[in-house]
């Protein structure tokens, strides 16, 4: 019976490895389109329409507690270039603490000045983002809705570097590509500027190059309300409000257009678990999107370049539980497979190492070579272990995805200062569920060590570097964790 669960969880194991190992093609498949794909700007900019030619541009700025960044939105906002009487500006205010002050100064300043600015508030969070958008654009005047998040930073030029991209009439939505006020603050900042610069850099202009659906990544992005209205509005079923619009409008035969060269400034979580919070809300969310329209998809008339890739983009979160089972089960694997000879490591172990682990750091290293962005050796190599140790909980938001519609939209806070000192000061008062981080990770801990233990005592060396980066994983989070949890007690 013990021989036959061990084979059982082999079996589950190599099921995983493969999961991750099809992740990994489908990296190699980017790069290769991305490299064959001209390196210049895929649209050029169309000509600026004449100042009378200019259409209404409705800017929406959704906030909830921002009371550290709600002043440097705004204002930036207010300095677009664009003209006033086809400019309006909506302050979408949900809070609940002093943000709504702030907004209520910045927004009178800003009118008087003839700007037509107003606040909007609600006293509750019904459908919550995407229930202030629905709300926002039902009063709103213009052609175009601009959004923008609490932690962004428009350039003055936005709009007249995205609006003419509307010229043919099927454009729906023109999405800006993200940069980051604060990539240098730390390991984490750097990590997250980095798989999120291969999002725009390498994804969204492969998809787009192609024709195949991307999606609107929720700010930094333009819209024509009519597409927002005829995809069916904003839709507060998924925690991805911005992916859910994104399918739906395509899937109605809206075009979307993505420029690499328009750059918005963002803010990046600056701590573990506010970017755990953040990306559990993404991998949730896009699960939830899955489900909404995949079947749909499937079975339309759309090309079958454009479903595969589809089904890629929205189940790609899938495996982060292929690499936690994947953990869980390399103890059994090893008792299972003591006596594996060398041709067995040759044609199998050795390719699915080269299509899980090796693809995936290749495609960032490839990236920044091409890019001339430099990145550290030590990020690339932060990057497969963090990854084992974040698996836990990304696959429990998976696993809500699939079981649970909607769900309470937890926002990560911004602060607007880069100050390290002041940053930290003020984010450790508010830190969340630290102790049940550390509660699940450090048993974790301690269960992938077991794998090493077991090597060192058979003296099987070679195994010992690879086995050693799952405890490396979870000893990077529960140190972080630790350290944001003796953090809380000392401040209070």
């Amino acid at each position: 019976m013990k021989t036959q669960i061990l084979h059982f969880l082999t079996a589950i194991h190599f099921l995983s490895i493969g999961g991750l190992a099809i992740y990994g093609m489908h990296r190699i498949w980017m790069i290769i389109c991305w490299f064959k794909r001209p390196s210049t700007e895929i649209d050029p900019l169309p000509a600026c329409p004449s100042v009378d030619e200019l259409p209404v541009v409705t800017v929406q700025i959704p906030l909830y507690n921002e009371s550290l960044v709600a002043c440097r939105i705004i204002d930036a906002v207010a300095a677009l270039h664009w003209p006033v009487k086809k400019l309006e500006i909506q302050v979408l205010d949900d809070s609940t603490d002093n943000t709504s002050r702030i907004v209520k100064e910045r927004v009178a300043y800003w009118s008087s000045t003839g700007l037509d600015i107003y606040a909007i508030y609600r006293n509750h969070r019904t459908g919550y983002k995407a229930g202030a958008l629905a709300n926002g654009l039902k009063r709103s005047r213009g052609e175009f809705v601009a959004i923008f998040d609490a932690d962004f930073v428009p350039q003055p030029d936005f709009l007249k570097k995205t609006i003419p991209h509307f010229k043919c009439s099927d454009v729906g939505m023109v999405q800006a590509k993200w940069g980051f006020l604060n990539t240098g603050y730390s390991w984490l900042t750097r990590l997250q500027a980095l798989l999120l610069s291969t999002h725009f850099g390498v994804e969204h202009e492969v998809r787009y190059s192609l024709g195949l659906f991307f999606n609107f990544n929720g700010t930094a992005g333009i819209w024509r309300k009519t597409a927002i209205e005829a995809a069916g509005g904003w839709q507060p079923d998924t925690v991805t409000e911005d992916l859910d619009l994104s399918y739906r409008a395509q899937m109605a035969g809206w075009r979307f257009v993505y420029v690499n060269n328009v750059v918005v400034p963002s803010e990046l979580p600056i701590t573990l678990s506010d970017f755990r919070c953040q990306q559990e809300r993404w991998a949730k969310g896009a699960i939830q999107t899955a489900k909404k329209h995949l079947p749909k998809l499937i079975t339309s008339s759309l090309s079958v370049n454009i479903k595969i890739e589809a089904m890629a983009h929205l189940l790609a979160n899938f495996c982060w539980m292929f690499g936690f089972i994947a953990t869980l089960t390399l103890y059994p694997v090893l008792l299972t497979r003591i006596g594996i000879g060398v041709y067995q490591i040759i044609w199998i172990d050795l390719p699915l190492f080269l299509l899980t682990g090796v693809a995936v750091l290749m495609y960032y290293a490839v990236y920044g070579l091409r890019t001339s962005q430099k990145i550290p050796f030590n990020i690339l190599m932060i990057l497969p272990a963090a990854s084992i140790g974040m698996a836990p909980f990304f696959s429990l938001a998976v696993l809500k995805g699939l079981f649970r519609k909607g769900g309470v939209f937890n926002r990560t806070p911004k602060f607007g200062v880069l100050d390290k000192t002041r940053i930290k000061r003020l984010h450790f008062a508010v830190q969340p569920h630290i102790l049940t981080n550390l509660v699940i990770n450090i048993p974790l801990l301690i269960y992938t060590l077991v794998p090493v233990l077991f090597a060192w005592q058979r003296e099987t060396w070679p195994a010992i570097p690879f086995l050693c980066f799952f405890p490396l994983g979870f000893c990077i989070v529960v140190a972080h964790d630790l350290h944001e949890f003796f953090n809380v007690l000392i401040r209070r």
